[in-house]
């Protein structure tokens, strides 16, 4: 199995968020169909749900080749991701016209962490699992 080393990384990074933005996408639709609270889905959702799996898949592509010329963890690999992802939702959240409170700076701490955990455990053991770490 050393055959296409990169798409079996960029397989392996886009499983844990695509299953997390399914969860929040129903979440999102049951909240909005079944209870009428008016969340905007359409603005909130569609965005995320294409780029974040992607930025994953290419992220783990990209730990895959840095990892042969310096070794990074690649939990502190994934919590960097944190960095480019953020200003991308910012944005967004500008053209948008979606208000973000100012609590909201603290969840970067907080995806700091789970960025973190997750690439060490989740993509760490797909990355194994397909024998590319």
């Amino acid at each position: 199995m050393h055959q296409h080393k990169y798409l079996r990384a960029y397989m392996a990074g886009i499983v844990a968020p695509t299953m997390f933005l399914l969860v929040v996408l129903t979440a999102f639709i049951v909240a909005r169909l079944i209870y009428r609270i008016p969340i905007p889905i359409e603005r909130m959702i569609v965005f995320p749900m294409a780029l974040i799996p992607n930025l994953w898949g290419l992220w783990n592509m990209f730990y895959v080749r840095l990892r042969e010329s310096w070794p990074l963890p690649i939990g502190v690999h994934g919590a960097l991701l944190v960095i480019l992802v953020v200003p991308f939702g910012l944005v967004l959240g500008r053209v948008l016209n979606f208000e973000l409170p100012q609590l909201a700076i603290l969840g970067v701490p907080a995806a700091l962490v789970a960025y973190y955990l997750l690439w060490k455990y989740l993509v760490n053991f797909l990355n194994e699992l397909l024998g590319i770490a």
